[in-house]
This record gives structure tokens, sequence and C-alpha cells, in this order.
């Protein structure tokens, strides 16, 4: 029987994840189906129980982050540190938790050449965590976190105050700079804004002038352009969509998926992502 897989989420009618992961495996010859299903927080547990061995392992959105690291038997270290999991595989031990979102991000980012030192992270969620710990490993030296929820942003601040990444020895101070046009950013301008925000949240979500100087990678992608990245545009200012976060993170997912290993490259790499984008 062919292997299967999913991806989990409530909405999920959008995800382009099933014809991304179906050009992956076709792209490495492997007989393997990939659908999305809907689920909610309430019913991930017993939705996990009673999949059978035919059941690989799954990509997991919101609003299901939170609640499949909770699940997971063993984590990643990203999965670790983020207490955020977006991908679960079958291991005889249990289900094994990855954070994928932070590699993908990063390699989005570090792909179309911004610049992460000064970061403006908008939201303080899932995505948002994943965002401070992708800009660590691209160099950021200050990460300025702007969110409504000012007890989410300053506990979030809070939580990587004066982080490092041992990997690479880099210190980063991260910071709640508030919300709407009163916001402060810090004394030098942004080097770069991440959104971590739903397309449809940011429409009309206010923000300090100084933050349109600054490109923006906006982690939404359906629709397109989303209302944050159209008042950017505006500007005449950068901005860069989520896609390609979504084919770099479902890279890193495939590789679980085949080799159980996120850090082990898949036979002809390159091959496979350009047949990923070219399905997004």
């Amino acid at each position: 029987m062919p292997q299967r897989l999913a991806v989990l989420g409530s909405p999920i009618e959008h995800s382009r994840s099933p014809r991304i992961h179906a050009a992956a495996y076709r792209a490495l010859g492997l007989d393997w189906r990939y659908s999305s299903v809907r689920c909610g927080e309430a019913g991930l547990a017993s939705f996990l129980a009673s999949r059978d061995d035919d059941w690989r392992g799954f990509s997991v959105t919101m609003p299901l982050k939170n609640e499949a690291h909770r699940i997971a038997r063993v984590l990643d270290p990203v999965a670790a540190e983020s207490g955020v999991v977006n991908t679960l595989l079958r291991r005889d031990d249990g289900w094994f938790g990855a954070n994928t979102d932070v590699p993908g991000l990063a390699a989005a980012v570090a792909g179309v050449g911004l610049d992460a030192r000064r970061t403006v992270v908008l939201g303080s969620g899932a995505t948002a965590v994943s965002a401070i710990l992708a800009v660590r490993q691209l160099g950021a030296e200050r990460v300025t976190i702007l969110a409504r929820n000012a007890d989410a942003g300053r506990a979030l601040a809070a939580r990587f105050a004066n982080t490092s990444d041992a990997q690479h020895g880099r210190s980063m101070e991260v910071v709640y700079g508030g919300a709407g046009i009163s916001a402060e950013v810090g004394p030098i301008a942004p080097s770069l804004v991440v959104s971590a925000l739903p397309g449809p949240a940011s429409a009309e979500v206010a923000l300090p002038e100084v933050v349109f100087e600054a490109p923006l990678f906006d982690v939404a992608y359906d629709p397109w352009p989303s209302p944050l990245s159209a008042r950017w545009r505006a500007g005449g200012r950068d901005v860069h969509p989520g896609t390609e976060m979504l084919v770099e993170q479902a890279i890193v997912q495939v590789r679980i998926f085949t080799h159980g290993d996120p850090t082990c490259p898949l036979d002809d790499e390159e091959a496979v992502r350009l047949a990923m984008r070219g399905a997004v």
C-alpha cells in the first residue's frame, strides 16, 4: 500500500501543501498520497490515535501547532526551543515532532538577499516565534515585536530577551515595541519586516511610518497580494510573499518524511525544489 500523508488544520481548504508535496514525491519517484484534512485543536489527539500504519506523517498548520507540540513524544531541537510543531512523523516510540518553519523561513529570507540584522516581527503567535528564531540564524542583532496583544507581545519578548544562537555564537536583543503608530522600533530604522499575521488580520493594523522604509517578508500567500503587502507596494517598497517559505519548509518536511532527519538532503534536492516551486 502507498504511504499516506496529509496537512491538518482549520481552515484548510486554501492550503497548497497537497500539490507541493505531490510534486516532490513525483520527482522522487515515490508512490505516496498526500491530502488535506480539516481538523480542530480539540480533535487532533483522537484523529492521530485513529490512524493506522498506512499513515506516515502529517504537516500541521494553524491552529494545531501548539497542540502538536504537546502530543509529540520526541522533539527535534528547533521544536523543543520554539514550543511549536508543524510536522509529525510516526515512529515506533511515538510521534516525532519538528518545526520546519524556522529553517524554511531562514532559507527563504536568505534566498532573496534580505538583511535581517534589525528585524521587526509583526504578531505574537506561533509563526512569530518561528520568525524570531529564523532571523537569529541569519545574524539578527535586534528584533522588535509589534503586536496588538500587549501581554502576548511582552511575554514573547521576555522569553527570547538577550537570547543567543549557540551553534553560531550570536547574541540577539528582543524587545516589545508596542502596537499602533506610536510603537517604538529602536534608535535605528529596521532593515527587515517579517509579518507573521494572517492575511486578513493585516488589513487595518496600525504601524509606525518607519517600518514602511524596510522591505517586507510576508508569510501570508493566500490571497495575494495580502492587504499588508498592498500597503507596502503603494509606497514603492520591496515585498516578498510567503510562497518561498512554504516551499522551503516543505522541503525540510519531505526530508523528515523520507529520511526521518530534517538535515539530511534529498536526492537531487534542487530538482525537487524546482518541481515544488512549479506546483505553487
